[in-house]
């Protein structure tokens, strides 16, 4: 089972709040498959920011390496803080050398990756501000597998590219609506069904790209979450 194959070559590792765990344009050293919290993949240029996909308990950071390349395409940032189990690049490389049936997974992970890259590009050009939220906050509750996120206005408009003062209006909207609560640095999903109806077309084509439904009914415990290592149908 490939699992129990690299299962010897992992360390447990927490994830600290804000932590840098890969720079862009930089090599890439370890893969982080995530167990708990989000870290946050960003495109850089010229002093700017964007986040271009969020990585939780259903993926792994630094996959680029199944593509051949020794350079991290992204700033990987801690989110949410967590727990992963990392494994040294060279030690996955020759994983998959040894085991096609790993490489194999990681690709089809790969792109899911891309199709969510891809979708969070076109949301950013062309959907409404609380439409785009209403996405946003149902890919963390899917990242994080459940409903309370530990983060403030100020980080979501700093991720998203917009203002605070818009973030603010549209989640006092949402709370009226009784799609969140608001509490001092945490939002509450109260109500995900509801949010999702709100949120624009992306959420529905990055969701199906990860096909997270089908991991929630097959996955077992610990790296099993890992969409890569999910058994297939």
């Amino acid at each position: 089972m490939d699992i129990a194959y690299i299962s010897p070559l992992l360390q447990p590792v927490t994830l600290n709040a804000r932590a840098v765990l890969q720079e862009q344009n930089e090599r890439v050293e370890h893969v982080n498959f995530i167990e708990t919290g989000i870290v946050s993949l960003r495109a850089l240029a010229a002093g700017s920011m964007l986040e271009t996909a969020m990585v939780g308990c259903h993926g792994a950071v630094g996959v680029s390496v199944a593509l051949c390349g020794e350079m991290s395409m992204h700033r990987a940032i801690v989110l949410v803080p967590g727990r992963a189990l990392r494994i040294r690049t060279d030690d996955l490389l020759q994983s998959m050398r040894e085991r096609p049936q790993i490489r194999e997974h990681f690709l089809r992970y790969v792109q899911s990756l891309i199709i969510h890259s891809s979708q969070m590009a076109l949301c950013g050009v062309r959907h409404e501000l609380e439409p785009r939220l209403a996405c946003w906050l149902c890919l963390v509750c899917d990242a994080l597998d459940g409903d309370i996120v530990p983060i403030t206005h100020n980080y979501i408009s700093m991720i998203l590219g917009l203002h605070r003062a818009g973030i603010t209006r549209a989640l006092a909207r949402f709370d009226q609506q009784g799609l969140v609560r608001k509490t001092r640095g945490l939002l509450q999903v109260r109500d995900r069904t509801l949010l999702r109806r709100k949120a624009c077309g992306c959420y529905g084509a990055i969701a199906s790209g990860y096909d997270w439904t089908k991991l929630r009914e097959s996955k077992p415990p610990g790296l099993g979450r890992d969409p890569m290592f999910c058994s297939e149908s």
